[in-house]
Parts: C-alpha cells; structure tokens; sequence
C-alpha cells in the first residue's frame, strides 16, 4: 500500500529515534498519507467557510520542514 516515502526521513531531519517524527508517503493508489499531530480540535472551528472535514477526517499538522523537504519529491501530475 504505501509506494514510497516523500522527502526525508525523520532520522535526516533530525530525529533522535526517527520513529515519532511528521511523515508523508505516496500510496500505490496515486494518494499521499501524513503521519502528523492531531490538531482537529484546535483549527476545526478556524478553518475558512469553504473548507470541510468530514467526521472521518482529521486536521494534521506536520513541520514546515517535512513538507519543504519533500516539495521535490511530490510529483507534478
């Protein structure tokens, strides 16, 4: 199910034990799954008026660094 990991791995960033660290990953199926900190809770009530999350969804939040480190590996198309 999961094709590959986008961008760098925790431990590359940082991560003393490179187990508990935000992650993004390409699936076999074209989607992307993130690893992150629930924050639901906190930016439901802030998301824009045209913005929805269903209740199977979660708001996540990862570092700016995993996403900017992973900018190059996020395909185009």
């Amino acid at each position: 199910m999961i094709k590959r990991r986008i961008g760098a791995s925790p431990r590359e960033r940082g991560s003393m034990s490179g187990q508990t660290c935000p992650d993004i990953f390409e699936l076999n199926d074209g989607n992307f799954a993130v690893i992150g900190t629930d924050a639901t809770a906190t930016l439901d009530g802030a998301l824009p008026s045209d913005a929805g999350r269903a209740d199977y969804e979660r708001i996540v939040v990862i570092t700016r660094e995993t996403l900017i480190r992973a900018k190059a590996d996020i395909p185009d198309a």
